[in-house]
């Protein structure tokens, strides 16, 4: 089993967000989309977690790279929505992860009133087939 991802850039920030476990299987896919993400966007990454079903030790430490490679650009790594089991492996190395309760109050914490978006995703992201999507990988 693997993730989709969908990647939302905003004015000032960016959301990120996973459907599906991120296990080992899925990390690869997962720094893909985090390369995706270092590509496109600027300001904070927000990670929404909302429509992930779980994360196995090798995801979260995904994660943890993840804000470190983030971090080495200038840019935050912040969490939204993390899986029912509430844990995330600190491993000493990556810099503080910011982490929200849900994705609303993450974006609450941000003013963009712009309204101009742009967005990408993966294939199979849940909804893609029913709306014409904005970009693909």
């Amino acid at each position: 089993m693997t993730i989709e991802w969908r990647y939302t850039t905003q004015q000032d920030f960016c959301v990120l967000s996973l459907a599906g476990y991120l296990g080992a299987d899925a990390v690869a896919r997962f720094s893909g989309a985090v390369g995706w993400a270092l590509a496109r966007g600027t300001g904070p990454v927000i990670l929404d977690l909302t429509e992930l079903r779980g994360w196995s030790i090798g995801g979260q430490l995904a994660v943890a790279q993840a804000a470190r490679q983030l971090a080495d650009e200038g840019r935050r790594l912040e969490l939204a929505a993390i899986p029912a089991d509430g844990s995330l492996v600190p491993d000493g190395t990556h810099p503080p992860i910011p982490v929200h309760c849900d994705l609303e109050a993450a974006l609450a914490a941000y003013d963009d009133v712009s309204g101009q978006t742009r967005e990408w995703h993966s294939d199979d992201w849940p909804g893609a087939r029913n709306v014409a999507p904005q970009g693909l990988m």
